[in-house]
This record gives C-alpha cells, structure tokens and sequence, in this order.
C-alpha cells in the first residue's frame, strides 16, 4: 500500500470518528483507525468492516497520550501505508464534575486526552506534511470549545486549549499549503453515548434535530478538497432545531 495516501483519524469511536473513517476510505485513503489498547477489538470490527465495503483500512491501537507512541505511529504509517493526507483528531473527553468533586487526576487526565494528545498528533503529522507541502488538519471541537458550562470545568478548559492549538497551527502552517480546520459539533450526536441519555432520540432522529455522524463526515471531507483560495479555519455544526 505504499503508493497509497492514508487518513489518520485518532479517536475512531463507535460513531463520529466511525463515519469520518469510513467517509475518507470512500475518496480512496486508507483509514488508519486509532483508538486505546482495550478498543483494539472494536477497532478491528471497525477496520473489517470498512474492508467490507471494498475500501482500505486498518485498525492501529494505542495511547494518542503518549508521546513515543505518537511518534512510531505516525512513522508506521509513513513507512508502511502512505503518506498521511489527512488527520483528524477526535477524541471526545466529555466528563461532568462539579468543581468541588474535580480532583487535579480528573482534569490532568482530561486535558491529555482531549488537548496533549492533539499537539502529539498535530505536530507529527506536521512534520510531514511540511516535508510535502500539503495536507489537512482536522481537530474535532464541540459546544465546550467557546462556552464553558457549570460541571463541565475540566472539559471546557481542555476544548478551549485545543481551539487554541488549532488557529496557532493554522497560522504557521496555512503559508506552507497546508490545511488546519477546528471544528465545533455544537449539539447533540446520534451517537450511543447520547443515545442512553435521551429517551427522545429516535423522535430527534425523524426529526432531523440531532447530529448526524455521517453528514458530519461529509463536512469534514468538504474542508478536505476546499481550495486554498477560500479554506475554512472553523466550521460550527449543529441541527436546524438547536438552541444557541
């Protein structure tokens, strides 16, 4: 597969990162699907199933966190799939606590998850893409990004901080041709995590007043062939019924 160019998609979950998988397999990448070691079967299902539909894609397990992962993952991929063309990052990280009951573990652990391991990430590919001048950057926000809530400290401060990380890439890359995007899912996701939360769902879904994953793929495969004379930093996504 080494004449192929592949996606990167760290935070390839049940869902979201599923859909941006599959959508980026369907323009002819080969999906390098990322999640943590005890995702690795789910992961696989997921690769297979992409397989399935005559596309390219392969399961590669490990801790976006950890710096020395990063790096031989990216250079796996550089080495044994293709190029990386594209990179998403999506982890989620979503966790309520009162600030009170926030311990200094809780918010360290979710700002590695959802903002450290997006500079890992970013600045790996980054290395790259610079060598080639081209590429695309994704990093996945949400409503969080620009608005902290009650309970939601630790997630807001980590979202907020990746935000940030993306408009500095943004403006050091953009001159050497490559994209950085930040994106804001700005409501709920029909997704299992939302899906045990609201007893509505299914109403949501007929509807049209939920997130769709797959039309957020496509989002994410538009800022992809944008051309540079009119690319998109930030993209907010929500259902024409969302408050905001």
């Amino acid at each position: 597969m080494a004449d192929k160019k592949s996606c990167l998609v760290i935070g390839a979950g049940d869902d979201t990162g599923s859909a941006i998988a599959r959508a980026f397999a369907r323009e002819g990448m080969v999906s390098c699907v990322v999640r943590r070691d005890r995702h690795a079967e789910a992961l696989e299902a997921l690769a297979q199933s992409i397989r399935d539909e005559g596309h390219e894609a392969i399961a590669m397990p490990a801790d976006a966190r950890d710096e020395d992962e990063m790096v031989a993952l990216v250079d796996r991929i550089e080495k044994d799939v293709g190029p990386i063309e594209v990179a998403v990052f999506n982890i989620g990280a979503n966790v309520r606590f009162p600030i009170a009951d926030t311990t200094a573990r809780v918010y360290r652990k979710v700002w590695e998850m959802a903002c450290f391991a997006g500079f890992l990430m970013g600045r790996e590919v980054a290395k790259r893409m610079m060598e080639r001048e081209r590429g695309t950057i994704i990093f996945t926000g949400a409503t969080a990004s620009f608005r902290g809530r009650e309970t939601l400290s630790a997630f807001a401060g980590a979202k907020h901080a990746l935000r940030a990380l993306a408009q500095s890439m943004a403006r050091e890359l953009g001159p050497k041709n490559i994209h950085v995007a930040h994106t804001i899912l700005d409501g709920a996701i029909d997704s299992n995590f939302i899906r045990e939360q609201y007893p509505n769902v299914d109403q949501l879904r007929e509807e049209d007043a939920i997130l769709n994953p797959d039309h957020i793929a496509q989002n994410y495969v538009m800022l992809h062939k944008q051309e540079r004379t009119a690319w998109t930093h930030e993209l907010d996504m929500r259902p024409w019924k969302e408050t905001w």
